[in-house]
């Protein structure tokens, strides 16, 4: 991207990292001298322009605009400071780039292990969030971000965003369930049915704080979980593939322990009930297998599908050994059919529907309103008993 001196009107063509975003916050991350507040100014001036037409801070931009920009408008002392990159050590650098399995110039695939954080929180200082600046190569790199979690004991894929424009793109991926994945779990005993789907609302059980979850049809959002048994020794335990098709905290957990079959080492949910006796590992036995997602087009080789496999983590692959399973018999191919993208065009024409049927369902009480009010009202009856024959009569004039 290049760009006129700031003492002359700019110019700059929106990259395909930009595609899609507000105006505002285009400036906000390739402008950070120029205030939000200048940014309204200029727009409603209109002294900002989009491919030659007036625009909103509001406005989204597509790829390949031209952005004309005026003079001036830095704010030195306003401007954000750079994000330090946290020194990490040798060993630190080696466990982050030991965690890759995949890399393209949007994603870096991560299989995580069991008992290593994603994120930090109270008195979690190691986690994957802190061993991303082992990525950063220079100034100009960009910090890679999280955009999606796995609890602290489930291992298996993990997909970091290398840019902000990435971690938009498959964000927007998982919060619309286009994104598919599968889990592998072992679990206590053998489901009745050798697949179906688990349908019950969740919720943050009281008096823990928001760490646990449980069943709660009248209040909880809405979970579905579909799952299916690979292979069982006999009534003791069972291989099944699990796939989320919504995002609930511990949904996977709480739902296989909802319906008997808790996962074995989830002490959590499943109580002493979690634990099998002999060789089994005591560890939490879920694995995020595979992830299957449309990453954006931002280079060579990028683009399409990406289609990830993590392997098992040891312990797993022990207990599969000792029960019998043979990780061959599954390839963990989705359960659920590919859920299409919507095109730019179909989002506008949903957006219109629903806000047409809204403003048709505010209008329908208004006109039974207004209909009530129109009729006309009937006489009032006077009260008591009904007259007299003859009364209203003059006096004295006879009645035949």
């Amino acid at each position: 991207m290049t760009q006129t001196p700031s003492d002359s009107v700019r110019q700059f063509t929106v990259a395909e990292d930009d595609d899609g975003i507000r105006l505002d916050r285009w400036f906000k991350r390739n402008l950070p001298q120029v205030g939000f507040a200048t940014v309204s100014r200029w727009a409603r001036t209109g002294q900002i322009r989009v491919d030659g037409k007036r625009a909103k801070p509001e406005d989204r931009l597509a790829k390949g605009q031209v952005l004309r920009v005026p003079p001036g408008g830095e704010e030195p002392a306003r401007a954000p400071a750079k994000p330090r990159v946290r020194a990490l050590s040798p060993e630190q650098i080696a466990e982050a780039k030991d965690m890759v399995i995949r890399e393209t110039p949007t994603a870096i695939v991560l299989n995580k292990p069991p008992g290593l954080a994603t994120q930090g929180g109270s008195k979690t200082t190691k986690h994957v969030d802190g061993l991303l600046d082992a990525f950063v190569t220079d100034e100009r790199t960009p910090r890679p971000r999280l955009v999606h979690r796995l609890d602290k004991d489930t291992s298996g894929v993990l997909l970091i965003a290398r840019t902000p424009g990435s971690a938009a793109s498959f964000s927007k991926r998982f919060a619309s369930r286009s994104a598919r994945k599968v889990y592998w779990a072992l679990v206590v005993g053998k489901p009745a049915l050798s697949e179906g789907v688990i349908d019950a609302a969740l919720a943050k059980q009281p008096g823990t704080g928001g760490e646990k979850m449980h069943i709660d049809e009248e209040n909880g959002a809405a979970a579905k979980t579909r799952y299916r048994v690979v292979d069982s020794a006999g009534q003791r335990a069972s291989w099944v593939e699990l796939e989320p098709l919504t995002g609930r905290t511990h949904q996977l957990r709480v739902h296989m322990a909802a319906i008997g079959h808790p996962i074995v080492g989830d002490g959590k949910y499943g109580g002493q009930d979690a634990f099998l006796t002999g060789a089994v590992s005591r560890k939490m036995h879920l694995h995020a297998r595979r992830l299957i997602i449309t990453e954006p087009k931002a280079g060579e080789g990028s683009g399409g599908k990406l289609d990830v496999t993590a392997e098992l983590p040891p312990h797993f692959a022990a207990s599969m050994e000792v029960l019998g399973f043979d990780p061959a018999l599954s390839d963990a191919s989705p359960l659920r059919e590919e859920v299409p993208e919507k095109s730019a065009e179909e989002k506008k024409q949903a957006a219109r529907r629903h806000f047409k049927q809204a403003r048709k369902e505010e209008r329908s009480p208004r006109r039974a309103r207004g209909a009530a009010s129109a009729k006309p009202k009937a006489k009032a009856k006077p009260k008591g008993k009904p007259p007299a024959k003859g009364a209203g009569r003059k006096p004295g004039k006879p009645t035949r």
